[in-house]
C-alpha cells in the first residue's frame, strides 16, 4: 500500500485534517453549534464552484465563502432568535448557487463530485503543504481563545460579566470551525464534513467528561477512522468517504451503548463527600 505515493499523500493529508477536525469539533459539539458546522460546508460548495466558474482553485472559493460566512453567523448569532432557520435557509441558498455555478461550468462535473464527497486519493504535495498551513492557522488561533472560549461555551452569563468579549470569541470561533470545514471538504467533501468534525467529537464527550481528555480522544477517534478507512478503502476498492463515514458512524454509536453510569455515580457520590 505504501509503495504507492498517492497513498502516502492521502494519508498525510487525511491525518492532517483528522486532527484539526477532531479538535475544532470537539468545542463545536461542545457549544452544540454542530447544524452551523454543516451550514459552512455546505455555502462552502458554493464558494468552490464559484471558484472554480472563475478559474480559480476550488480550495480557496471554499476557505474564502466558508470564512465570510462563519464571520456573518458569528455576529448574527445573538440576534436570530430562530438561528437554525436563518442557517437553514442559507444553506439551502448557497447549495442552489453551486448548482447554478455547476450549470455554467459542465466540465467541473467530475471536480464537483470530488467536492460533493471527497477525493483524498487525488492529493498532491502542494495540497498537502496547504492543508498543513491551514492546519497551523486553525491549531494556533484555537490555541489562543481557548480559554475564553470554554468560558464562555459553559458559563455564558458569567463570562460576559468578567468581561469576555462573547460576539467576538464566538466569531472568532466560527472563523475558525469554517477554516477546519474547508480543510475537511478535502478529504471527505461538503457533503461529510460532519463525519470527521461531529462524530469522532461526539463520540469523545459521551466517553470522558476531562476537557483534555476529551480533545486527546477526539483528534485520536477522527485520525483512526481516516487512517483506517483508507486502508479499508484500499482493500475492498470503496470510496474512501463512505469507509469514514462508516467508522465514524460505528464508533459514535458504540460510545452512546457504552456504560457510563456508573462512572457518574462514583462522581457523584465523591462530591456529595
Amino acid at each position: 500500500m505504501f509503495q504507492y505515493e498517492f497513498m502516502i499523500n492521502a494519508f498525510a493529508a487525511a491525518g492532517i485534517v483528522a486532527v484539526v477536525s477532531g479538535v475544532v469539533g470537539y468545542f463545536l459539539v461542545m457549544r452544540g453549534q454542530t447544524f452551523a458546522g454543516h451550514a459552512l460546508s455546505h455555502i462552502g460548495f458554493a464558494g468552490a464552484t464559484g471558484a472554480g466558474l472563475i478559474g480559480l482553485a476550488p480550495l480557496w472559493g471554499l476557505i474564502g465563502f466558508t470564512l465570510a460566512a462563519g464571520i456573518v453567523m458569528g455576529l448574527l448569532s445573538d440576534r436570530i432568535s430562530n438561528r437554525d432557520v436563518a442557517i437553514g435557509v442559507v444553506l439551502s441558498l448557497s447549495l442552489g448557487f453551486g448548482l447554478l455555478f455547476l450549470h455554467y461550468y459542465t466540465s467541473f462535473a467530475t471536480q464537483a463530485t470530488a467536492l460533493l464527497f471527497g477525493n483524498v486519493l487525488a492529493v498532491d504535495h502542494a495540497m498537502i503543504a496547504t492543508l498543513a498551513g491551514l492546519a497551523v492557522v486553525t491549531l494556533g488561533a484555537l490555541a489562543v481563545i481557548m480559554r475564553p472560549l470554554i468560558f464562555a461555551s459553559l458559563q455564558p452569563e458569567l463570562a460576559e460579566a468578567k468581561g469576555v468579549p462573547l460576539r467576538f470569541i464566538s466569531t472568532a470561533f466560527l472563523a475558525l470551525v469554517a477554516l477546519a470545514v474547508a480543510a475537511c471538504a478535502q478529504i471527505v467533501g461538503v457533503l461529510m464534513v460532519f463525519t470527521l468534525m461531529v462524530g469522532p467529537a461526539a463520540a469523545a464527550q459521551r466517553l470522558t467528561k476531562g476537557l483534555w481528555s476529551g480533545l486527546i480522544l477526539s483528534a485520536a477517534f477522527a485520525l483512526g477512522e481516516a487512517w483506517l478507512g483508507i486502508v479499508i478503502a484500499y482493500h475492498s476498492d470503496w470510496p474512501v468517504s463512505f469507509c469514514i463515514a462508516a467508522l465514524s458512524a460505528l464508533v459514535y454509536f458504540s460510545a452512546l451503548a457504552w456504560p457510563t453510569r456508573r462512572v457518574e455515580h462514583v462522581h457523584t457520590h465523591h462530591h456529595a463527600h
